[in-house]
């Protein structure tokens, strides 16, 4: 939803809590804005609208987390769809391309299972243990809500200073899933991987040095 929908947006809201004879805070407002800003109204509308139907949970008013549920479905039905994504991915890509999936996670876990041509490489009597692996890892990130992800799973060809150097650029990846949503995490994520790994300064080091050799002569 766009922020001028943020009106028409309390409508609904207060319709559907009056519904139920609630009535609506600004702070209530705020919550449910945040829950569902990333969804189209009447994507929202039809969850709130399907909640109200619902024979049991229907009978009480609606919280924000049975509509985010309507509308994306469970952790665990999310890593399944997931899962599903990236199988027609590696057979449809395969493993020299670099690729961008509509969803951070994905790339999360790849980085987890050593890279994107290592996961297009799994043989297929090893296809349902890295798929149980995926769906746990996938159920994980997308439940921690905030997490670091590498930004294109690289497939296997010359690294990127390879391409640098000669002032050749990138070779395009293929976007998998919704474009738009593929390119928001093309630009939103880490050039390097997930996980920082540096080098202790030499300043450290010495501190380190230091600090052992008074260990050994106090020993």
């Amino acid at each position: 939803m766009q922020q001028h929908e943020r009106g028409a947006f309390a409508d609904l809201l207060t319709d559907v809590m009056a519904y139920y004879g609630k009535d609506v805070s600004e702070f209530l407002l705020g919550v449910w804005w945040n829950a569902c800003e990333s969804f189209d109204m009447s994507q929202v509308s039809k969850a709130i609208q399907k909640h109200a139907c619902d024979p049991e949970r229907g009978q009480f008013a609606p919280k924000v987390a049975d509509v985010v549920r309507a509308l994306q479905g469970t952790s665990t039905d999310r890593a399944a769809l997931a899962w599903g994504k990236v199988l027609e991915a590696m057979s449809a890509v395969g493993a020299y391309t670099d690729v961008v999936f509509d969803d951070p996670a994905i790339h999360a876990v790849i980085e987890d299972l050593g890279g994107w041509p290592k996961v297009c490489r799994t043989e297929v009597a090893e296809l349902s243990y890295v798929q149980h692996r995926f769906q746990v890892a996938h159920k994980a990130y997308t439940e921690r809500g905030q997490f670091d992800y590498q930004r294109r799973l690289a497939g296997d060809r010359s690294p990127d200073h390879e391409y640098s150097s000669r002032g050749i650029p990138l070779p395009r990846p293929a976007l998998v899933g919704n474009r738009d949503s593929a390119i928001a995490v093309l630009k939103n994520g880490a050039v390097a991987g997930k996980t920082l790994i540096t080098s202790l300064p030499k300043q450290a080091m010495q501190l380190l040095a230091n600090t052992t050799t008074a260990q050994e002569q106090r020993a």
